[in-house]
């Protein structure tokens, strides 16, 4: 009898209170009336000013995308796909365009509060779910910071070598890094210089930052638009053929490479809290930079095939190479500024992102209370801008961190999956009492499920594409992602959201979710043991921390979504 009883007996309290705590959701409070302003969020003291209009959002937008892509992964891709890398960024873009879609409507529905998808995820899933959204996200963050400040840090270093008087006193550890203990260490001293200035900017509030971030912005779009002009008189358009030296599948890899380098939208969602009229300006800030970005790679694209046969590209400088080829090296030489204009700015606002996110989760109490301070005269997050450009710094400075690139982009992935299916979640509204239930589940966890099985459906649709599988195999994947979306498509009833609101739901976001997925089976191995490590990681973190010390949902800490008073005002 006792064996029995003990058998009847639920989970161990501990299994039940985690569960109870991973599962909870962060409420939608919609305001009855547009004259209710959006509470102070719990634990910050001050909140942030609203201060950017939609052409700040838009050049934030441009400067987190504009930079290594435009200025180094054109080459890289182009010695594969040829010409052809041109149809590769408008195919990325079309794909982050399904992406961006989802991001204007979900930032539009939520303009009160930073965290991006952190938030979204919370709103929609579970209070876990985010918070993996959130260490996958930051991981990237970190290692990138660190990668652009490097490359920053190198291209500077070149510039100055331009002048005699740096050209032989500049040693390897000051910009290009010095290797110590076997490659272990990699000393770069003026990597965290640059972060230390950024950081400082980013402190002092988000007009100034802002400002540095529009002018360096408007200067490599200067530069860029200056290059496709001079570069379009020296096309050879016999260099554009053949225009897919290696087949069509090359193009498509080449996309998923480029893919990364449209990532200005999380940026923009990010700062809907300082944002003036984020309900009307954030969409906007998300889908025109998205457009101007791809019109500006599709231009470059164009040119340096143009000018120069595919074969000659090199992987490091390719677009300065090829002007140099031409005899234009003053246009080289607009083309490293550019270069360092662009490294910077992507820095700049990832640096502001990362500040954002992390202050999101302080006030949620997923992390300690003093990455929600917020400075009472700055407006700003200043201890968690210094943290994350501490970590940037101190990986900046000693390691190699180009070297961890192939296990960046997990994140990106993730957090645009997972972003495509909120949208989705948070459009569900009751059916009708007649629609029969499948096997019990309620609808909700119907349609969980389903969203499960067309991410599944990409995934092995990518490895069957990844490893020459068969079109046998890849038909089935594509099949089974097909049988799952039709159930979210009549399985589920959807509602109109306020604000702006993504067309075509929910084939939009499938779409976007089945193509997230198939790039994710791209990635190299090594980034989904990384997948795997962060994820228990976090897990065991939220176990020890964030489940107890998480703020309780409720009316004072909900997620508000309707127009805020200045836009009624307008």
């Amino acid at each position: 009898m006792a064996r029995g009883g003990a058998s009847r007996r639920g989970p161990p309290p501990w299994l039940a209170g985690f569960w109870n705590s991973a599962c909870r959701v962060k409420p939608i409070q919609i305001a009855a009336t547009h004259q209710v302003a959006p509470p102070l969020p719990e634990g910050g003291g001050e909140e942030l000013v609203r201060r950017l209009g939609a052409i700040d959002l838009i050049l934030l937008g441009i400067g987190a995308s504009i930079g290594a892509g435009i200025f180094v992964v054109t080459g890289t891709v182009a010695r594969d796909a040829g010409p052809g890398v041109t149809i590769s960024f408008i195919i990325a873009g079309a794909a982050c365009a399904l992406c961006a879609l989802c991001y204007a409507e979900l930032s539009s529905r939520f303009p009160a509060l930073v965290g991006g998808a952190y938030l979204y995820t919370y709103a929609a899933f579970s209070e876990l779910a985010a918070f993996l959204v959130f260490t996958q996200l930051m991981l990237d963050y970190h290692i990138g910071a660190a990668s652009i400040a490097r490359s920053l840090a190198s291209y500077l270093a070149a510039l100055l070598k331009i002048a005699p008087f740096f050209r032989h006193i500049l040693p390897d550890w000051i910009g290009s890094g010095q290797e110590l203990f076997g490659g272990v260490l990699s000393i770069n001293v003026l990597a965290p210089i640059l972060l230390v200035i950024l950081t400082i900017i980013l402190c002092q509030g988000v007009q100034e930052s802002a400002l540095v971030n529009s002018v360096m912005t408007a200067t490599k779009v200067t530069i860029v638009l200056i290059v496709i002009f001079v570069g379009a008189f020296e096309v050879d358009v016999s260099n554009w053929s053949p225009f897919a030296p290696n087949g069509f599948k090359a193009i498509i890899t080449g996309a998923t490479i480029v893919f990364f380098a449209y990532v200005g939208f999380d940026a923009v969602a990010n700062s809907a809290e300082e944002s003036k009229r984020p309900q009307r300006d954030l969409p906007i800030g998300i889908l025109v930079s998205l457009l101007a970005c791809a019109i500006l790679y599709v231009g470059v694209c164009l040119v340096i095939t143009g000018m120069v046969s595919y074969k000659l590209l090199g992987d490091d400088a390719p677009l300065a190479e090829a002007f140099s080829g031409k005899g234009l090296k003053f246009v080289s030489i607009l083309i490293s500024i550019g270069a360092v204009a662009g490294l910077t700015t992507t820095l700049l606002v990832g640096l502001y992102v990362q500040s954002r996110l992390y202050l999101g989760l302080g006030r949620d109490g997923l992390l300690p209370s003093i990455f929600s301070k917020v400075h009472h005269i700055r407006h700003t997050p200043v201890r968690s801008q210094i943290w994350v450009g501490c970590v940037a710094g101190v990986l900046a400075g000693l390691f190699n961190v180009h070297e961890l690139s192939h296990i960046l982009s997990v994140g990106t992935l993730t957090g645009y999956s997972v972003v495509s299916a909120c949208v989705i979640t948070l459009r569900w509204k009751p059916r009708s009492s007649g629609h029969l239930s499948i096997g019990g589940f309620s609808a909700r966890h119907e349609g969980i499920i389903s969203l499960l099985g067309v991410a599944c459906g990409g995934f092995l649709a990518g490895l069957c594409y990844r490893f020459s599988a068969g079109i046998v195999f890849l038909l089935i994947a594509i099949l089974m992602s097909v049988v799952f979306a039709a159930a979210l498509q009549y399985r589920q009833a959807y509602a109109d959201p306020p604000g702006f609101s993504c067309p075509g739901v929910p084939a939009v976001p499938i779409i976007s979710i089945f193509f997230n997925m198939f790039l994710f089976a791209q990635l190299h191995w090594e980034a989904w043991v990384r997948f795997i490590v962060v994820s228990i990681l976090a897990i065991g973190i939220y176990a020890a921390y964030g489940q107890y010390h998480a703020t309780s949902p409720d009316c004072t800490n909900s997620t508000i979504y309707h127009p805020m008073p200045a836009e009624d005002s307008q």
